[in-house]
């Protein structure tokens, strides 16, 4: 892509979850990973204002996503949506046997913190998980990072994800639990 990439203001920022598969061609996918294990498969896609996370099993499909508000979403399958503002956490069972839990964060820090910070979440980006570098709003300005990290074992996934924006000094972080019961 040519175009200027703008992160949106994280006033502008939703999370949601949907129970359904939504159109790739709404979200541009700017880096991406997929991990597969014997019965599901979890795609991290990272976009210009956050992510877009599948699970997928024979017979359940979860898709947590952070936009912009101004993103068109369906309102078809969607169990929640709502905007950053401290902590938020929840819980659900989409299906018996599933149960998906989630916690979302955003912290708007003085500038010397936030900075230290962003620079510790590049050096451990560095060496595991998924990093993306955005661009920067000017060329002398701390680009926007997004950073995932994924551990799975029997029964278990966890995602922590973090997305920085240094034009507010703030972060925004999530952590997804989904477990087998």
């Amino acid at each position: 892509m040519d175009g200027e990439l703008c992160r949106p203001r994280v006033r502008n920022m939703v999370f949601c979850m949907y129970t359904r598969p939504l159109h790739p061609e709404l979200f541009e996918t700017l880096a991406s990973k997929r991990v597969e294990r014997e019965d599901y498969t979890l795609t991290i896609r990272i976009t210009p204002s956050g992510h877009v996370l599948t699970w997928v099993t024979p017979d359940l499909y979860l898709a947590e996503i952070i936009a912009g508000d101004d993103q068109s979403l369906p309102r078809m399958g969607k169990l929640f949506r709502h905007r950053f503002q401290g902590e938020r956490t929840g819980t659900l069972s989409p299906r018996s046997g599933i149960r998906y839990q989630t916690g979302s964060q955003l912290e708007i820090l003085p500038e010397d913190i936030f900075t230290s910070l962003h620079d510790e979440l590049l050096v451990d980006g560095t060496k595991r998980g998924l990093l993306y570098h955005q661009r920067p709003h000017h060329r002398l300005a701390l680009c926007p990072l997004d950073y995932v990290t994924v551990e799975a074992w029997k029964g278990t996934i966890s995602i922590n994800t973090f997305h920085t924006f240094p034009d507010e000094c703030a972060i925004v972080k999530t952590q997804s639990l989904i477990e087998r019961l």
